[in-house]
């Protein structure tokens, strides 16, 4: 059997127990994210979900979270204006190698230390 893949569902990042309210604050209000609600049998665990364009960010609760290379990477337009911004508001920001078919590309951390790459594809 050959699987045969859709499309990409969602991705998940995590966040220590208790750090809802702060996840909010940078996934909704200044990512400007639509939470969308979970499912009954899932809000026990914690956490929340997003929607990003046609896939889903999941916010999801563990009890250590750490750093690693694991991230999502989400395409955006004006990336180096998405930059400044986020910037501006104090969030972290790393440079990311150039790569072929990209403008700009680069990572950006949530209050957990969670990476998330944002880049800006060419147009052709």
């Amino acid at each position: 059997m050959r699987v045969i893949f859709k499309r990409l569902d969602h991705v998940q990042v995590c966040i220590p127990r208790g750090g809802e309210a702060r996840a909010r604050e940078f996934y909704g209000r200044l990512l400007g994210l639509e939470e969308v609600e979970k499912p009954d049998a899932l809000k026990a665990n914690g956490g929340m979900w997003y929607n990003v364009a046609d896939v889903q960010l999941h916010v999801g609760v563990e009890e250590a979270v750490a750093p690693s290379k694991r991230h999502p990477a989400f395409e955006v337009e004006d990336a180096r204006g998405v930059r400044t911004y986020l910037e501006r508001s104090g969030v972290p920001t790393k440079d990311e190698p150039d790569i072929r078919g990209v403008v700009h590309r680069f990572s950006c951390f949530d209050p957990f230390g969670n990476r998330i790459e944002l880049l800006e594809k060419t147009n052709g």
